[in-house]
C-alpha cells in the first residue's frame, strides 16, 4: 500500500468518526425530545440519565425561543441542537475527508 492510499485512509476514518459522533449526539437529543413528547417518567433513572446528557449537548439552543408549552419548546430547542450537531459535524468530516 503506497503512503498516499494509508494517508486517505487515515482521512476518512477520521471523518467517519467525526460523522459518528455528531449523529450519536443528535440521536441523544432525539430520545430526550421523544421521550418528553411521550410524557416520560421524568423520575425515572433512563429519563434522568438521558436528560444529564441531553442538556449539555444542546449548548446555547434552550430558552433561544421564549415558547410557553414546555413540550413545544423542548421540541424546538433540542430539535435545533440535533440539527446543529449534524451539520457542524458533517462540515468538519468533509474538511478532515479532503
Amino acid at each position: 500500500m503506497t503512503r498516499s492510499r494509508v494517508y486517505g485512509t487515515g482521512h476518512l476514518t477520521a471523518a467517519r468518526l467525526i460523522s459518528g459522533i455528531g449523529a450519536l449526539f443528535a440521536l441523544i437529543e432525539a430520545i430526550y425530545i421523544v421521550m418528553v413528547l411521550l410524557g416520560a417518567n421524568q423520575a425515572n433513572a433512563f429519563f434522568g440519565f438521558i436528560r444529564s446528557l441531553a442538556e449539555p449537548l444542546a449548548l446555547f439552543f434552550p430558552g433561544l425561543f421564549p415558547i410557553g408549552n414546555f413540550q413545544l419548546a423542548v421540541l424546538v430547542n433540542y430539535g435545533l441542537a440535533a440539527v446543529f450537531w449534524l451539520v457542524v459535524t458533517g462540515i468538519i468530516a468533509r474538511i478532515f475527508a479532503r
